[in-house]
């Protein structure tokens, strides 16, 4: 089988067929991954929290995002269902031009074949440099962990109307950019359909209701791993008896049925 692609994800939202995205941070998990049907993996900074045990994923430096990304790609190579591997730019590594398109060749050539940015209108003049330099982007927007000091916490994004159409017109901004995808994290299932249907790019969501074209989760989130509260859109999926593929396995026929998440796991306002 052909590795996946944007070409194939793009692909996948003009069918109305959903696809699965889950972190990985090694080669081991992501093959698991790979081989259980996930599309795309994403090597993220959550890493700061679920490895290195930090309480956020500032701390986390480009020279981790790199190593974590060539495990990932050594594993994903092993796999007979390749996923697109898709890198998170941790903390101010592109807070300018320069250092955005150092921090990106850096996980590219590492193995990345995306990067994913936190932000909003902001990422515009990066999202477009990285385009026209053959860089792949994911701009995520809503609850952008990046930026949890500024926020005061973890909390649900794009409740009122104001918040709400400027995340519209900001994905809308991105796409025309040069995104070649949104992620959505903690928004209200209407903001979030409203995003999906208004862009032509996939959409992944995170505690952002059943609409959008994917679905990711942190792994150790779905295997029941975390230390402390679970958020509201996480389930655990290693249940029932099953062994970690399985549980991959699961979470990917929940994706891509529409199964998951239910309103149990979302935030309908």
């Amino acid at each position: 089988m052909n590795p996946i692609s944007i070409r194939s994800l793009q692909t996948k939202k003009a069918n109305g067929e959903k696809f699965a995205t889950l972190t990985a941070y090694d080669a081991t998990f992501a093959k698991l991954a790979s081989d259980a049907g996930v599309e795309v993996l994403l090597v993220g900074d959550s890493l700061g929290n679920v490895l290195q045990g930090h309480d956020s994923t500032l701390p986390v430096s480009v020279a981790d995002m790199a190593y974590h990304t060539a495990c990932v790609a050594r594993g994903n190579r092993r796999s007979q269902t390749p996923a697109l591997i898709m890198t998170d730019l941790p903390f101010m590594s592109y807070a300018t031009l320069e250092q955005g398109l150092e921090s990106a060749r850096a996980v590219m050539q590492a193995g990345a074949h995306m990067v994913k940015l936190e932000g909003d209108d902001n990422l515009l003049p990066i999202t477009a440099a990285l385009s026209s330099q053959g860089v792949p982007v994911c701009a995520h927007l809503g609850l952008t962990p990046q930026f949890v000091n500024k926020f005061g916490g973890y909390r649900v994004q794009g409740r009122d109307s104001h918040a709400a159409d400027a995340m519209v017109a900001n994905a809308a901004a991105l796409a025309e950019a040069g995104a070649d995808s949104i992620l959505l994290e903690c928004v209200p299932n209407p903001l979030a359909e409203r995003i999906t249907q208004s862009v032509d790019v996939p959409v992944i969501g995170i505690g952002a209701g059943q609409a959008t074209d994917a679905q990711v989760l942190v792994m150790h989130d779905m295997l029941g791993l975390k230390i402390g509260r679970m958020p509201k859109f996480v389930k655990n999926f290693l249940t029932d008896g099953r062994n970690v593929q399985q549980a991959f396995s699961a979470y990917v026929d929940e994706v891509k049925s529409g199964q998951f998440p239910s309103d149990e796991y979302s935030f309908s306002e």
